[in-house]
């Protein structure tokens, strides 16, 4: 998910041009009235977007462990009266995960083996990832730290202290990673010292005129802002789907990245895409869009060096 509702730390989903002149400006704590705000309760939602308040019950049980939370402004992006709408299945906890499915476990990524010092994991050779904070503006139901124990890595300053100092101490480190939770949570004084521009975007509809505004002023000299989305059954496991989400990034000059195969996360087996299918949707992706537009297929797999990456491969007849 883009970090939706708050890349330009004001999430609000209408356009600059519909907003009442007090609103447009400069209002700094509106952003955290809003993430404050999120919606957390199945029942509202689906009232909100004129859906059969039945499915409440299974949201609800979906849910004890993972609860929903989504802001407004992701909310009214969401088409009413759509169960299946591909932003809603990102966010709505379903009696699908209640199924056990095997394979799928509480750290698919092995991350707990990786942990170097408190909120400081360190999985590959020169890169290194900072848990900067727990919170996040929208519960990801695909999420694969839905089970991360944020509370034994705690992100006051003394531990990302001994995490920085960590970084500093070894000069293989060449790239860092700010994660969570959503580090566009934090505070301005603590992103202050700790920048970095990767998005995380799933779905063209995630990207309205005022996420494309945002994204402009992160555009400044030298920044080059990539996506990275996550191949999930139901929400983009189309080619029309994937290309429309690579053009409209382009259009708002983001390059997409990466995308994902599905990390194993216990609960999450009803968003998986096999291998084979997502190859052959990245293989029709390549023929259909120009090399730019066209996101390198990849799988984390834990012990490996690196991302698993699985390059683009024309089909044989199209």
């Amino acid at each position: 998910m883009i970090a939706a509702s708050q890349p330009d730390r004001q999430p609000d989903g209408a356009s600059p041009a519909s907003r009442p002149a007090r609103l447009v400006a400069d209002d700094r704590g509106r952003w955290q009235r809003e993430l404050a705000d999120a919606i957390t309760s199945p029942a509202k939602l689906l009232a909100m977007l004129d859906l059969d308040p039945a499915l409440a019950d299974a949201a609800i049980a979906a849910g004890t462990g993972f609860p929903l939370r989504v802001p407004h402004a992701f909310v009214r992006r969401m088409r009413r009266g759509d169960p299946r709408d591909p932003l809603l299945r990102q966010i709505l906890p379903l009696a699908a995960e209640l199924t056990t499915a095997p394979g799928f476990v509480a750290d698919p990524l092995a991350e707990q083996a990786s942990i170097a010092t408190p909120s400081l994991l360190h999985k590959y050779q020169g890169r290194a990832l900072i848990i900067t904070t727990g919170a996040c503006a929208v519960h990801c139901r695909y999420c694969f730290r839905r089970e991360f124990p944020y509370a034994d890595q705690a992100h006051d300053n003394p531990r990302q202290t001994l995490a920085l100092a960590a970084i500093a101490a070894d000069p293989t480190i060449t790239e860092v990673l700010l994660s969570g939770g959503d580090p566009l949570s934090l505070s301005d004084q603590r992103l202050s010292a700790l920048t970095t521009t990767v998005l995380h975007t799933n779905h063209a509809n995630e990207i309205d005129d005022e996420v494309c505004s945002a994204i402009q002023k992160l555009r400044q000299p030298h920044v080059t802002l990539l996506n990275q989305a996550v191949l999930l059954a139901g929400v983009n496991d189309s080619v029309d789907a994937l290309a429309e989400l690579s053009q409209k990034l382009f259009r708002c000059g983001v390059l997409p990245y990466y995308l994902h195969l599905l990390d194993q996360v216990r609960g999450t087996a009803h968003f998986d895409v096999c291998q084979s299918r997502a190859e052959e949707l990245v293989g029709l992706l390549a023929a259909r869009m120009p090399g730019y537009l066209v996101p390198r297929l990849a799988r984390e797999v834990p012990g490996q060096p690196a991302k698993v990456t699985l390059a683009p491969r024309l089909p044989l007849a199209l």
